[in-house]
């Protein structure tokens, strides 16, 4: 699989595109002024304590308290408080030896938040979910940071590695790396990218993450609340920190200030594989040279078609994303039940990378087309483990049920991406909506298409007139691609009783063809 990262800098705004197979998979938005992501550490100061929910709301700054549970707690609550009262009330510039530290009794999991957190101490917090909605922050006392083959966890001695290392030699053999070169007062967790590296890598990983602790105690001295005491890495490094592999083959950036950071963090992680980092200065904007402003406007909206003729509707509540599959004109054979479990599978690859570029959270409901054999269901339900296996958000997928319906909860740790796919309409100045216009030939080929396959002859399309002008421009226009595409010539027939994207298609007979879907 061929990974591309396509970075679109502009206002003080990144916007960035992870492409796999050239198929747009994820999309992040970063902000000049981004508060609060996930990841990020701040010295919060303990307002309220609801022991009726045991958990506390914290002042970290946002316009709405942020929300701490009990069983986010950490079981080192109690000497990340003495911490941070140390680290806050040092007067030494380089702060006091961490390895020193004495860690207080650990709490129990039974216990309650007014035990802990009585008095409402400062406290030092990381923040677990991006303010959604009208909720604020949700914190996590368990502090962790992230480096490309190793996560630090501070006040535990603890050592585990991923369970994605199958081989059990190779989990002894990081053991006992870590084991070796762990500092005191700090537990260590390898992740995936571990796999295969030597001592030296682990080894600069792990000191680069000591010295940002270093930095964080520094920052905490004299601090008052609420302040961020610590930032996660931008969302450009921390994706090529959790994704960079030998897949990546090429990172596109469109500004050089960007384009020197990115070259030199990947000269640092990995510096082989430096040269897959490129400066974009086409004339175009770097999303439309790539096709992805294209596949943005197809992908986001109510209705996702299939190239097949599949379709899903993808319905938004407060509570859960209710997802139902329709099978369109799609019909791959006679057998009705083939053609529910073909739609079904094409449309379970089409869901997974719904879930990861809109980043849906929660409960999702899936409605599947009718199956009657239970080894189709189980087929699905497999197809579905398979194409969710690259999603990097936690997730739980059921089975289908008796009723035809497939259950997946996803975590949910930042605002789901949204975008709009409608644009004002210029017949009516704003008073309607319409779909997007950029996508509308592609529409009407792909029913064209179809139409030449099940053996229509003599057609015609009416179209409104400025649609009918922008289709015959040209010596060598869009009728003319077609007839040399298809060997058929098609009829074009300018209509004023067409809105601007309505188009009809009638056949030899002057009879209007009706579409699955129109």
């Amino acid at each position: 699989m061929n990974k591309e990262l396509i970075i679109n800098a502009h206002h003080g705004n990144v916007e960035l595109a992870l492409l796999e197979d050239k198929k747009l998979v994820e999309l992040h938005h970063e902000s000049s002024n981004t508060r609060f992501a996930v990841g990020d550490l701040y010295l919060g100061k303990v307002k309220k304590l609801i022991p009726g929910l045991n958990a506390a709301f914290v002042d970290v700054g946002y316009e709405r308290d942020a929300f701490l549970h009990y069983t986010d707690l950490s079981p080192y609550a109690r000497s990340i408080l003495r911490f941070t009262q140390l680290a806050i009330n040092n007067k030494s510039p380089e702060g006091f030896d961490f390895s020193r530290f004495r860690n207080e009794p650990e709490i129990v999991k039974t216990g309650k938040i007014t035990e802990v957190l009585n008095g409402r101490p400062n406290v030092l917090v990381q923040i677990l979910k991006e303010p959604i909605s009208t909720k604020g922050p949700r914190l996590s006392c368990e502090i962790s940071l992230p480096g490309r083959f190793v996560v630090l966890t501070p006040f535990n001695d603890i050592i585990a590695v991923s369970k994605k290392i199958h081989s059990s030699d190779e989990r002894k053999r990081l053991q006992k790396i870590v084991e070796a070169i762990r500092p005191k007062n700090f537990g260590v967790i390898v992740r995936t990218a571990a796999e295969g590296k030597n001592t030296a890598e682990l080894h600069d990983d792990l000191r680069t993450l000591v010295e940002m602790w270093k930095t964080m105690q520094r920052n905490l001295r004299g601090a008052t609340p609420p302040q961020k005491i610590l930032s996660e890495r931008d969302r450009t490094t921390s994706i090529l920190r959790d994704l960079l592999n030998a897949s990546f083959n090429r990172i596109v950036v469109n500004d050089k200030n960007l384009y020197n950071d990115a070259r030199s963090y990947i000269q640092k992680i990995a510096p082989d594989k430096q040269d897959i980092v490129s400066h974009y200065t086409g004339s175009a904007p770097v999303f439309d040279a790539f096709g992805i402003t294209k596949q943005i406007k197809s992908s986001f909206g109510k209705t996702v078609n299939l190239d097949s003729g599949v379709y899903l509707i993808i319905e938004p509540t407060e509570a859960l994303h209710v997802i139902d599959v329709n099978s369109g004109y799609k019909s791959a054979s006679s057998n009705q039940e083939q053609n529910a479990v073909g739609a079904n599978l094409e449309a379970a690859a089409e869901i997974a990378r719904q879930l990861r570029l809109r980043d849906l959270g929660g409960i999702i409901i899936i409605d599947f087309i009718d199956m009657k054999q239970a080894e189709h269901k189980r087929a699905v339900y497999e197809a579905m483990q398979r194409y969710m296996a690259n999603d990097r958000a936690r997730h739980t997928i059921l089975p289908i049920s008796k009723f035809g319906v497939m259950q997946i909860t996803r975590q949910r740790v930042r605002p789901e991406v949204n975008i709009s796919t409608s644009e004002q309409c210029p017949t009516c100045r704003g008073t309607g909506k319409i779909g997007s216009s950029v996508l509308l030939t592609d529409e009407i080929e792909k029913n064209l298409q179809y139409l030449l396959k099940n053996r229509h002859s003599g057609l015609t399309l009416q179209v409104n007139p400025i649609l009918y002008a922008f289709l015959k421009k040209g010596v060598y226009n869009q009728q003319w691609k077609w007839y040399f595409r298809y060997r058929q010539w098609i009829n074009i027939r300018p209509d004023p009783s067409c809105q601007l994207v309505e188009y009809r298609f009638l056949d030899k007979n002057g009879e209007e063809i009706k579409l699955a879907g129109a």
